[in-house]
């Protein structure tokens, strides 16, 4: 019976020049790194652009990979960059619906109650999935992927843990952080939509602090 080969071992053979030993990398992770820029880039037909640009930096900087996180990580790190960068080009964000947000994800931003129970208005709907793409954009490059994988995509800390190489110390420490910013750019919005105040519009969301 043929022992399955571990990815290290897998590694080593191609950088020895064992093309195959790369094949059989690329197919046990294909679909899981596919599925992680699916969710990323909320487009199909971009995570398969950026699986294959993810492949191509795997096979170019093989050498960079030194073994201190497993190789799953190493690679689903390498697609998390390649995600926002693909949607850097695009300068598109994440959408994020109100209703589709976790319960305690909408506590941690203030997220009116009477906000919550309306979101079923088109219009509001609208406006406030706007002023959320805003206000995540704004976030620093070091807190944004940490928000979206951990509270957008529900990854546990552990998981984002070891996509991003932070201890899970740090990942909840940035998400915290990430919530606490988020929390004062969209305080005005809220507090203008529970006094029944005209509420802002979206280019006047982006500055506030």
């Amino acid at each position: 019976m043929t022992t399955k080969k571990t990815d290290v071992e897998l590694v080593e053979e191609f950088r020895k020049g064992n093309q195959s030993s790369f094949e059989e990398l690329i197919q046990r992770y294909a679909a899981k790194a596919f599925s992680l820029a699916t969710r990323l880039t909320k487009n199909e037909e971009d995570a398969e652009e950026v699986l294959q640009d993810v492949f191509v930096t795997v096979y170019r900087k093989i050498d960079g990979f030194q073994g201190k996180s497993s190789f799953s990580s190493w690679l689903y790190r390498i697609t998390v960059n390649a995600s926002f960068m693909k949607l850097r080009k695009r300068k598109q964000d994440r959408s994020v619906a109100i209703e589709d947000m976790p319960p305690q994800m909408q506590k941690a931003l203030g997220v009116p109650r009477n906000l919550q129970e309306e979101a079923d208005s088109v219009t509001m709907r609208h406006q406030v999935t706007a002023v959320l793409e805003d206000a995540i954009n704004t976030l620093p490059d070091d807190y944004r992927p940490v928000f979206i994988l951990r509270d957008v995509d529900g990854l546990t800390s552990r998981e984002v843990s070891k996509i991003l190489e932070l201890t899970v110390p740090a990942v909840k420490s940035r998400l915290h952080r990430s919530r606490m910013m988020l929390r004062r750019r969209l305080s005005r919005f809220f507090r203008e939509y529970s006094t029944g105040s005209p509420l802002p519009e979206r280019r006047k969301v982006v500055g506030i602090d």
